[in-house]
């Protein structure tokens, strides 16, 4: 990233230039009219726009508006820092050819508009905000966390406007999730926080968790919590409540009222059978 701010303009305009790297433009507020490569987009408070590199354009406010942007990089380059946002009027790059971007539309089987509806605007939206607020603070988590940010948005438009075959990327793209849950089991997780930690917006993450492990995230989160208690109490002495609490149950009643809808037995059944027997504290 080398520009991002919250914009709150009067009505404006940016004469023509064309673009070493990527500008991304959210409309919060306000009508824009913005023409890129000769082609006329109208923009309304909620719409989007990417102007990927090389391409001529004009940006204008019709009033007064607040357009959250970020002008970034997406492929590495060892001379980005010399890199900048062009100069309204500034048209012939020739001189600085060898630090344009590649554009994303120039991959196979990606195909990103000017104007565009991501799938999860809200999350996009959220996202952007808070990369833009990342990248203000100069301390080098946030500068990470900015990093970080516009990385999960490049994958967010790549997942809507790519066709890529799903089946090769299922593996790789959650083979995280089981060790990530398994750290956490006695936390309360919510699904957005799962979705976070792989980049994906919770929708998204809900429909690929669905199509690799055939049920929804929270489902998923239970079926292992149930595993990990069967082992406990299989393979341990802890107590009940121990096991409870380890598996993220708020308590003894409602682990063992969830332990049995799942496996059909009780956990003192299974405990019972287990070499262990019952735990000191639960003997009569």
């Amino acid at each position: 990233m080398r520009e991002a701010e919250i914009a709150a303009r009067p009505p404006w305009k940016s004469p023509e230039r064309r673009l070493l790297d990527y500008l991304l433009v959210y409309v919060q507020e306000g009508r824009c009219l913005f023409s890129v490569e000769g082609v006329d987009y109208p923009l309304h408070a909620g719409d989007f726009c990417l102007i990927q590199p090389g391409e001529l354009c004009v940006l204008e406010g019709l009033d007064a508006t607040i357009t959250p942007f970020a002008h970034f990089d997406i492929f590495f380059h060892p001379q980005r820092r010399q890199s900048f946002p062009t100069r309204p009027g500034q048209t012939d790059l020739t001189a600085f050819s060898h630090l344009l971007q590649p554009q994303l539309n120039g991959l196979a089987n990606v195909h990103i508009p000017t104007h565009f509806h991501p799938s999860e605007p809200g999350y996009l939206v959220n996202t952007l905000k808070a990369m833009i607020q990342a990248w203000h603070d100069p301390s080098p988590v946030s500068q990470l966390e900015a990093q970080k940010l516009g990385t999960q948005i490049v994958i967010s438009l790549l997942r809507d406007f790519g066709t890529f075959d799903s089946g090769k990327g299922r593996s790789i793209s959650l083979d995280w999730l089981q060790s990530y849950l398994s750290l956490h089991l006695a936390e309360p997780i919510r699904v957005r926080e799962m979705a976070r930690q792989g980049g994906f917006s919770p929708s998204r993450f809900a429909s690929i968790v669905r199509q690799v492990f055939g049920m929804p995230p929270h489902r998923y989160l239970l079926h292992l919590r149930v595993q990990h208690a069967q082992d406990l109490l299989e393979r341990s002495d802890l107590t009940l409540e121990m096991i409870a609490q380890y598996c993220g149950f708020s308590d003894v009643h409602h682990f063992a009222k969830v332990f049995k809808r799942q496996t059909g037995a009780t956990p003192g059944a299974v405990r019972k059978a287990a070499s262990f027997g019952p735990h000191p504290a639960e003997r009569p």
